[in-house]
């Protein structure tokens, strides 16, 4: 985009506040809806979705469009931002064994119960920064393997094998937790 780069120029050479103004106007809805597909609350989507706006004006001196591209660096900057508040908070609690799964249990499908979400989260809230990294990406953005490649800067066979281990992984713990319950 033209005027992106442009406005990006302005900021960093300028420190021009209508040119801030105006990047973060121009992605301010994607990124927003981003967080809140995660958190899942107002208010603190709201808050953080201000907190990566701020931490990418204060390091945008640091972007080099040579690397990525800037909305490929603004959803690194996203999705750090989001892995950081989950690690400081921590809100939910949830017993595996109170959760019931489908015989044929898929993950996309069944995202969106909220509390099957959440334990997820929890879960792999736990693992390698990277992995959650794909693991967002790839659920909340509904981005591509090769989309999360060039975030990530990894190659797409990396995110690939990543991406289906993690969800063996999910399947054992959660799938094999509902039938030793019962």
């Amino acid at each position: 985009m033209e005027q992106e780069t442009k406005w990006i120029q302005k900021i960093q050479q300028k420190r021009s506040r209508k040119a801030a103004d105006s990047l973060v106007r121009a992605y301010y809805d994607e990124i927003y809806i981003y967080v809140y597909r995660q958190i899942g609350e107002r208010e603190t989507s709201l808050d953080l979705t201000q907190e990566i706006f701020i931490a990418m004006l204060h390091s945008i001196d640091n972007f080099n469009r040579n690397k990525s591209s800037f909305r490929t660096w603004l959803y690194r900057i996203s999705t750090n931002k989001i892995i950081d508040y989950r690690r400081k908070y921590n809100p939910l609690t949830l017993d595996i064994d109170d959760l019931r799964l489908p015989d044929e249990f898929d993950f996309v499908t069944h995202s969106a119960n909220r509390e099957m979400l959440k334990a997820i989260e929890e879960y792999v809230s736990e693992m390698d920064f990277r992995v959650q990294q794909v693991f967002r990406l790839r659920l909340y953005q509904n981005c591509t393997f090769p989309e999360i490649a060039r975030v990530l800067e990894l190659p797409e066979s990396t995110i690939k094998s990543q991406y289906h281990r993690l969800i063996q992984k999910l399947r054992k713990e959660f799938y094999y937790e509902y039938y030793d319950a019962e």
